[in-house]
């Protein structure tokens, strides 16, 4: 058996000549902290972000069509999120409803798709 403890990172991917613009959305819009990436150790470039207790990792690859997979992230105030992401034009979709969760799904630019939830009572 396998004991997990905690995610410790999650990678997602851009098209390589967006991995600026791509870096700008989430320190500029989402608000993440950018921190040290070991690029000396990789063979292609890529950011490394602070996300709640795990880190986010984004790489480069060209375009994959958009699919239904998705990370999620519990934060605590959905409606404020929903608000930033409709100031700055994000493509926000909408999710069945959960019993207990306040919830919504966002594409990045570049077609990451990625949940936000707030439990509720």
């Amino acid at each position: 058996m396998i004991e997990f403890i905690r995610a410790d990172h999650i990678n997602i991917c851009v098209p390589p000549e967006r991995l600026e613009e791509a870096r700008a959305f989430y320190t500029d819009v989402i608000g993440l902290k950018q921190i040290e990436r070991p690029d000396h150790l990789f063979e292609t470039p890529g950011y490394w972000f602070d996300i709640g207790n795990i880190q986010l990792h984004v790489g480069v690859e060209p375009p994959k069509p958009q699919s239904v997979r998705h990370i999620a992230f519990e934060i605590k105030n959905v409606d404020d999120a929903l608000k930033l992401f409709e100031k700055h034009n994000v493509h926000i979709l909408q999710e069945p409803v959960i019993p207990g969760r306040k919830r919504f799904a966002f594409l990045d630019p570049f077609g990451n798709r990625m949940e936000l939830l707030q439990l509720v009572d």
